[in-house]
């Protein structure tokens, strides 16, 4: 396995699973109560600290459990992965039903941090892409709403990996939730071709995750760090944020760590040394 790279067979190949990523083991669940015990049970065992995973746009289940896979082996991640699969089209034409599907997941993605949040876990990350980014505030803005934004206190770092958010839309849900008590991470880059697509989409709007005024952002809250000049493994410049080697485990790095990205000058001085 190299970091960042996501090793699938191609048809004619046989199965390896030293070459490959692969599941070794389906388990079923019949009911949330049986579901949620085994849930516990994997938390205690690791120490208490869940990663949610949100994916993107495009993304069919498969590929965001393997996404997930390579995240936390990259990252060196210790706790409890999560992944909250909502339903992409899993093509490039999908988009318009991509992001119907991602605003219809809303309400149980709140039910799964909510679950989250009644389990042994004292700490839960979460770490949004593209447009599960959208699900994501759209989450946290219902949340607050309800009076309880941080998981009773379990809330630990948020990460939005381009962020297919409209800049005003994202303003007023940031306004909404309030300023974090831990400011969010967003991971931007203005080389990004998938933002750049879904702009003009949206009538050539800016996307949250290549906008060029990180000052105007980071008034809301959030730490910004920009990954333009960071190499991607895509063409499209659009996964940086998990397909670059050092950044993976860079990112990996901090939400081991107790005060996450607390640090956020150590974070944005790294990431420029590693675009030079």
């Amino acid at each position: 396995h190299k970091t960042g790279q996501i090793e699938r067979r191609s048809r004619g190949k046989s199965d390896d699973p030293a070459k490959y990523f692969m599941a070794s083991e389906v388990v079923g669940y019949d009911t949330q109560p049986k579901f949620s015990s085994a849930l516990n049970a994997d938390i205690a065992a690791r120490g208490g600290r869940v990663m949610v995973f949100v994916h993107g746009y495009n993304t069919g289940f498969d590929a965001a459990v393997y996404r997930l896979t390579q995240i936390v082996h990259d990252s060196g991640y210790p706790g409890t992965p999560v992944l909250f699969s909502w339903a992409s089209g899993a093509r490039t034409t999908d988009y318009v039903y991509d992001k119907e599907s991602a605003s219809a997941a809303r309400d149980q993605l709140e039910v799964t941090l909510r679950m989250l949040e009644q389990s042994g876990a004292r700490r839960i990350d979460i770490v949004a892409h593209s447009l599960g980014t959208w699900v994501t505030m759209e989450t946290l803005r219902q949340m607050a709403i309800t009076g309880d934004r941080d998981l009773g206190g379990k809330l630990g770092d948020v990460v939005l990996a381009s962020p297919d958010i409209d800049v005003d839309v994202f303003k007023s849900q940031m306004r909404r939730y309030g300023k974090p008590d831990k400011p969010f991470i967003l991971l931007l880059s203005d080389d990004d071709r998938a933002l750049r697509l879904s702009g003009l989409i949206a009538g050539s709007r800016p996307r949250v995750g290549d906008y060029k005024d990180a000052a105007d952002l980071a008034s809301y809250g959030v730490t910004v760090v920009d990954l333009s000049k960071v190499k991607g493994s895509d063409s499209f410049n659009h996964t940086k944020f998990a397909d670059n080697p050092t950044l993976v485990k860079m990112i990996g790095q901090r939400l081991r760590e107790d005060d996450g990205f607390a640090s956020d000058r150590d974070v944005t001085d790294r990431i420029s040394l590693l675009g030079q």
